[in-house]
């Protein structure tokens, strides 16, 4: 039992029910202690760590179940990082209802990009950590001045476009997969426009090089024909991303489809029928992905200088078979 989760509920300001509500699960370091509350409860205490913990709130995929990323949630709580996933079925679109990363499309436009965020998830999912952090359980063991925001997906995307303290003085970086900051034509962007990103935080980007989705969704983007699994991430690295200072990086992962981050898989769900056929090991291939988010947040972010050095070695094509290749600025 060394990684438990609690449950919590957020009302989103401005949302309209049913459709109002967002569901966390939160992943944190436990100790058990035998105590009349775990046993008659669940009720696990957390690890007695010196210090409170970093948080990441994972962004899911559309219509990609909380459960595919467990397995990633608790190998992060393992290393001292205490991991939101959370649900919110909600109407992205007139007629569309998904299990939704929660982005404001009207902030998303041409007009309007950049001005306000486009995370409608984010304050409420803030909200309620603060009142964990306040009661029960969990009080006083998140560092919630350093939080990370990253995902998977459509839910990687809205994590890149929101990666700013301007807007969200707490966060300190951003980890995706499988995601970019290309315009959708549809919002009213011109053929192959790129997004611009807040380049004050650090970024982790990471693609599969088998990510079938990626190439089949390039019509949205302007294209006249599919296009390759990891241009586009590499395109949100080199022009998305104005930055020289050492703490942004891209990493393509050999064998990795656009599903590699989930596990198990639901197929009845999401858009899998669109990915590519993994190849290798896809145990190896989580491991790798969970070595790098843990050492980006360690090491990077929160400035441990083994997890730092760890996360180097965890990048260079050298020293790891899977990495395709590995960019930093």
């Amino acid at each position: 039992m060394s990684v438990r989760a609690i449950y919590q509920a957020a009302r989103v300001d401005g949302a309209e029910s049913p459709y109002d509500t967002i569901h966390l699960k939160i992943y944190y370091p436990a100790e058990p202690d035998g105590s009349l509350d775990q046993i008659n409860m669940g009720a696990v205490p957390p690890r007695n760590d010196a210090q409170p913990w970093p948080v990441a709130i994972v962004m899911p995929g559309t219509n990609v179940p909380v459960e595919s990323y467990g397995w990633l949630a608790k190998s992060l709580a393992e290393n001292g990082i205490v991991t939101v996933l959370y649900s919110w079925i909600k109407e992205d679109m007139p007629g569309f209802i998904c299990l939704s990363p929660g982005i404001n499309l009207a902030n998303l436009t041409p007009d309007t990009y950049g001005r306000a965020p486009t995370a409608s998830a984010l304050p409420a999912l803030y909200s309620a950590l603060q009142g964990v952090n306040e009661n029960g359980l969990l009080r006083g063991r998140l560092d919630l001045d350093t939080v990370v925001v990253g995902g998977h997906s459509a839910g990687g995307s809205v994590a890149l476009l929101n990666n700013n303290p301007a807007w969200f003085p707490w966060l300190k970086g951003c980890f995706s997969y499988g995601a970019h900051a290309a315009a959708s034509t549809q919002l009213g962007f011109a053929d192959d426009s790129m997004l611009t990103l807040c380049d004050q935080l650090p970024y982790l980007l990471i693609a599969g090089n088998r990510d079938g989705v990626i190439a089949a969704s390039s019509f949205r983007y302007g294209d006249s024909e599919a296009s390759g699994a990891c241009e586009r991430i590499l395109r949100t690295f080199t022009e998305s991303i104005n930055s020289e200072r050492g703490d942004c990086h891209l990493v393509s992962i050999a064998g990795a489809n656009h599903f590699s981050l989930t596990h198990p898989a639901d197929s009845s769900t999401g858009r899998q029928f669109l990915d590519w056929e993994s190849e290798g090991s896809e145990e190896d291939i989580r491991s790798c992905l969970a070595a790098l988010i843990s050492g980006f947040i360690n090491g990077q972010i929160c400035g441990d200088q083994q997890a730092a050095s760890d996360f180097a070695e965890s990048c260079n094509p050298a020293n790891n078979p899977l990495i395709a290749e590995h960019h930093c600025k």
